[in-house]
């Protein structure tokens, strides 16, 4: 067996498509599946039930997939251990992050430049799924996740919890007020993202509005910052909700933004990382995360 076909097999098994698997390797399809066969014919075992419309896991697939990601993050630390040798690996923290962080990750940035000024910082936007993936190969040291969903080899590190701002048009009665109660959004509708590109958002809303006696009703689903805040600030009225630390660093000259009347729904943040001793480099993320003002995200 070849480290490469364990790279192979962990793509594929995760994605449960050869070619979605072939495209994030970076590499053709026939090679994939030719690496496949190889390692099924070395084990003597199917790894992969296929058919014409579907891919999945055998028992013995089942079975062999921890050992692979045990592998592909073994030979990431044996790289890492060399590159420290050089001098490098402790100096490059590869991160990946969430939508919305806005004063919290200038704070963070802020924390590590000072405490750790000789490392550097790579920060990296993706897809939920794509975070944890990357954390899991050992390719990112940590990633945030909002929600703390069942991940395969991960541990979640609870974080922050961001409270949720009502984004109102300034033009609109209700933006005169202090606070927001829940109740009076009903019939206004709610710019939202889908909620499967957000579960625990789209979630922790709609049960707040519940909670309120309503069903919201939902409008335009929510695009991106600019987007959203552009339609919320003209045209028919309607409302969505921004994490109280983006708020703080978005402009809104046609828009405002209110608390809820307490309780304010909100999301908590994790950090997904390996289990086992942090890095040097990772530990210093750690220690910025607990020095981050947990209600406003401003550095102590």
């Amino acid at each position: 067996m070849e480290l490469r076909q364990a790279h192979y097999f962990v793509a594929v098994a995760e994605e449960l498509h050869f070619g979605r698997a072939a495209q994030r390797l970076h590499i053709v399809q026939p090679t994939v599946s030719q690496q496949i066969r190889r390692l099924e014919r070395e084990f003597g075992l199917a790894l992969f039930d296929r058919t014409t419309r579907t891919v999945t896991l055998t028992a013995a697939g089942r079975a062999f997939l921890p050992r692979a990601r045990a592998l592909v993050r073994a030979e990431r630390a044996a790289v890492d251990a060399m590159n420290a040798l050089r001098g490098d690996a402790e100096t490059t923290l590869r991160v990946g992050t969430n939508i919305g962080l806005g004063s919290r990750l200038d704070a963070l940035l802020s924390v590590l430049g000072e405490r750790a000024p000789g490392l550097s910082v790579e920060l990296h936007g993706a897809p939920a799924d794509l975070r944890l993936r990357r954390v899991r190969e050992g390719v990112w040291d940590a990633a945030f996740i909002r929600g703390a969903e069942h991940s395969p080899e991960l541990e979640h590190l609870p974080l922050w919890r961001d409270e949720l701002l009502v984004a109102l048009p300034a033009a609109h009665p209700l933006a005169a007020r202090d606070e927001i109660d829940a109740a009076d959004l009903a019939g206004l509708p709610l710019r939202i993202t889908p909620r499967q590109d957000n579960p625990h958002l789209y979630d922790t809303v709609v049960e707040a509005c519940r909670a309120a006696g309503f069903e919201p009703t939902l409008g335009p689903a929510f695009s991106h910052d600019q987007d959203a805040l552009a339609a919320v600030g003209s045209g028919r009225p309607s409302w969505t909700v921004f994490y109280a630390a983006q708020a703080a660093v978005e402009p809104g000259a046609r828009v405002v933004f209110r608390p809820f009347v307490a309780p304010a729904p909100s999301v908590r943040t994790y950090l997904a990382v390996l289990p086992g001793p942090p890095s040097r480099r990772l530990t210093a993320l750690l220690d910025a995360c607990r020095r981050v003002d947990t209600s406003a995200g401003q550095a102590r």
